[in-house]
């Protein structure tokens, strides 16, 4: 099956992450998409919920959407009645005749291992198989499965229909075929997804790896009263946050270091570097005696930031779909735009 042909997509499971990835599929106009909720509004859900987020995926993605703010609900009815989307009561009428399945259910180890058993007896022996998961293993999953070539993670960033990120984790014993199928879905022309393979499983992927390093050192710097969590957020977001979405880690390390780049930069700064990773800190998020800096963490954050609103909201994510945007822009040597 060639990743240009149309595909039948079976969402299972449609809270915030499985929605975004309906817009998305949906954006792709040869696709059927197949969603299946155990909510009981469901339908009522998809109706008010699904235009938003073809609304937001339109700006980042080049798909035509409604010249108002927000498509009508109607989109959705239309979809509906081309046979676009199909809006499934059960498992198994969902997954029936899918190309791809893809599970955005709860973190929860033994949910995955025997929703995917289920899938996998009910879903035509082809089909690819995809997890959304923050943290869990597709070989943790799939422990209840007969064919363990098939499935892998697909770990989006949040807000999926914003972040460009794919992290696509396959367990060791997943067939190359099916990385490379996922890769290519993501990677079709007109996509701004950003997919990346992730060459071996490990605890929380890459992405979450390093956002929780600089959380933790981040906690320890304000529970040792070095800064306040507000004037750390003022550090970040004027110095590493800016140099890093233009370059990321090595790259911005690769122009510092000048004519020699990042090795010169280590064996400049390596001393000091060695000192800082020495005496960085190491904390316990759940419950013993090196927790007491949470509470210190949790009121700065309170008090700098209160509680977001809607519209603080939108804000942020118009902020970050410009951020974006500017990254995927052309630049030449002399540095104008292209």
């Amino acid at each position: 099956m060639s990743v240009y042909s149309s595909q039948r997509i079976a969402l299972i499971g449609l809270g915030t992450i499985g929605i975004s990835m309906a817009a998305l599929h949906l954006s792709r106009e040869s696709n059927i998409v197949d969603v299946f909720d155990t909510r009981p509004d469901f339908e009522a859900y998809v109706s008010k919920t699904l235009p938003i987020y073809m609304s937001e995926l339109s700006s980042t993605i080049n798909i035509e959407s409604s010249p108002d703010s927000q498509p009508p609900t109607s989109l959705v009815a239309s979809l509906i009645s081309s046979g676009r989307l199909r809006i499934h009561s059960t498992l198994e009428s969902a997954c029936a005749s899918a190309t791809i399945v893809q599970e955005q259910g709860p973190e929860n180890v033994n949910w995955k291992q025997s929703t995917w058993a289920q899938i996998e007896a009910v879903a035509p022996p082809s089909a690819h198989f995809w997890t959304s998961t923050s943290g869990i293993a597709a070989s943790t999953q799939q422990a209840k499965m007969q064919d363990k070539t098939r499935l892998l993670v697909v770990h989006p960033f949040n807000p999926p229909n914003i972040m460009p990120l794919l992290e696509i984790v396959p367990a060791p014993g997943t067939s190359a075929e099916r990385v490379e199928f996922a890769r290519e879905y993501f990677s079709l022309p007109g996509s701004r997804h950003r997919p990346v393979v992730i060459r071996k499983e490990i605890p929380g992927f890459v992405g979450n790896r390093l956002a929780f390093a600089l959380l933790r050192e981040a906690c320890y710097l304000v529970q040792e009263d070095v800064v306040n969590a507000k004037d750390l957020d003022t550090i970040l977001m004027a110095s590493l946050g800016p140099r890093w979405a233009a370059n990321g880690v090595f790259e911005s390390y690769q122009h510092g270091g000048g004519e020699g780049g990042i090795g010169s930069f280590l064996e400049k700064l390596g001393g000091t570097m060695q000192t800082v990773w020495d005496g960085q800190g190491r904390g316990n998020v759940e419950g013993d005696e090196r927790t007491e800096w949470k509470e210190k963490v949790i009121a700065q954050v309170n008090d700098a930031y209160g509680t977001v609103s809607a519209e603080q909201l939108q804000v942020k994510e118009a902020r970050l779909k410009d951020i974006i945007g500017i990254q995927m822009k052309g630049y030449s040597r002399d540095g104008r735009e292209v």
